[in-house]
C-alpha cells in the first residue's frame, strides 16, 4: 500500500520529488521554506505528521551549506511535529568527498555531517552512489546506498554501442567500473591521473588496457569541472579509441564544465537527475535519465518493510 506514504521535498530536488510521488501515486507533503534577508532559513511543515513515517527528499548542493542546513531544519521540524520516523532520502551527499583525513589539521567533513543528521533526528538515510561506501559506517542509523548503474546501463544498452570498453577515470574507481563492465559484458581499461591541488582539476597521464578501435565508456560517480572526463577522453582518442561516451551518477557541473565538455571528444554524457540546481545550462551532449523509479521503489519497499536487496546489481 502506498496511500499512507508521506513524502516532503526540500529546495534541492523539487522536480525529482514530484516524479517520485507520481511513481508512488501520492501527493507531496505540504511545507515551505522561507529565506530571510540575512540568510537565515525558516522551515514549516504545513500538515499533520503525528505518528506518521515520513520520507524527506533533499540533495545537499548548489548551495551546499544552505541545502544541508535546510535538511537539518526539516528533520527537526518533522520530529518536533511528532513524526514516528524520518527517513532522509539524499540523492546527492555533497560532503561525502570529505571522507578522510588525508593531510594534517583538516576536518573529516562527511563524519561531521553524518553526526549532524543523526542528532537532528533522522532514523534512516537513503542515498545514491556515495563517493566511498565506507561512509555508511559514519552513521549509526541504517543507510541504503543505492546504485545508479542499472539506470545508466539501461540507456547505454539502448544506444547499441559496438565494441564497448568501460574506462575507470582513476585507480580508485576500478572496483565500481568493474561492476559496469560485468553488467555490460565488456572489458575494462583504467586512466591513471594525477591531482596536485584542491582545484577540481586533474591530469590524465596514461591509459592501461586495450582501447584501440573500441568505443570507450568512461564511468564515474560524479563530475564537477569535467576536466577528468575531458582529459581521459583526449587520451583515449590518442590511444586509438573510435568514439568516447561517458556516464556519471551525479552531474554536479560548475561554471566552465559545459564548455570543457563541448571541446572534448565525448559524444554524449549520461547523467541522472539526482541534482537539479546546477548554476549552468546543460550542453546538448548531456543526456539526463531519471532515478525517480529507483528511489520510489526503495521508499515503497522500506515503507512496507520489504527487502530492497533486489535494487542492488549483483
Amino acid at each position: 500500500m502506498t496511500d499512507d506514504i508521506l513524502i516532503f521535498g526540500g529546495s534541492g530536488n523539487p522536480k525529482l520529488t514530484r516524479k517520485i510521488c507520481e511513481y508512488l501515486h501520492v501527493q507531496p507533503g505540504a511545507g515551505e521554506v522561507l529565506r530571510f534577508s540575512e540568510g537565515n532559513l525558516f522551515v514549516r511543515v504545513k500538515e499533520t505528521v503525528r505518528g506518521r513515517r515520513v520520507y524527506l527528499l533533499q540533495s545537499t548542493v548548489f548551495p551546499a551549506n544552505d541545502n544541508f542546513m535546510e535538511l537539518l531544519f526539516w528533520i527537526d521540524a518533522l520530529k518536533r511535529a511528532s513524526a514516528e520516523s524520518v527517513t532522509v532520502v539524499m540523492p546527492y551527499f555533497s560532503y561525502a568527498k570529505g571522507d578522510k583525513k588525508d593531510e594534517p589539521r583538516v576536518s573529516i567533513r562527511a563524519r561531521v555531517c553524518a553526526d549532524a543528521i543523526e542528532v537532528a533526528g533522522a532514523d534512516r538515510v537513503v542515498t545514491l552512489d556515495l563517493h566511498q561506501p565506507q561512509i555508511q559506517g559514519f552513521f549509526r542509523i541504517p543507510v541504503d546506498d543505492l546504485y545508479a548503474l542499472p539506470v545508466l546501463c539501461k540507456e547505454i544498452v539502448r544506444k547499441q554501442l559496438r565494441d564497448l570498453v568501460v574506462v575507470s577515470p582513476d585507480t580508485g574507481f576500478v572496483k565500481r567500473a568493474g561492476k559496469y563492465a560485468s553488467y555490460l559484458g565488456t572489458s575494462i581499461a583504467i586512466a591513471i591521473k594525477q591531482r596536485t591541488a584542491h582545484d577540481e582539476r586533474a591530469q590524465v597521464l596514461e591509459i592501461i588496457g586495450e582501447v584501440q578501435g573500441k568505443t570507450a565508456l568512461i564511468v564515474d560517480d560524479f563530475t564537477i569541472s569535467g576536466s577528468t572526463l575531458a582529459e581521459a577522453a583526449h587520451k583515449l582518442v590518442e590511444r586509438g579509441a573510435n568514439a568516447v561516451y561517458a556516464a556519471v551518477s551525479h552531474a554536479v557541473f560548475s561554471h566552465g564544465s559545459m564548455e570543457r565538455l563541448d571541446r572534448s571528444p565525448i559524444l554524449s554524457l549520461l547523467v541522472t537527475d539526482s541534482i537539479e540546481t546546477q548554476p549552468v545550462a546543460f550542453s546538448q551532449k548531456v543526456e539526463v535519465v531519471s532515478v525517480a523509479a529507483l528511489f520510489g521503489e526503495a521508499i515503497r519497499r522500506i515503507h512496507n518493510r520489504e527487502s530492497i536487496s533486489t535494487l542492488f546489481p549483483t
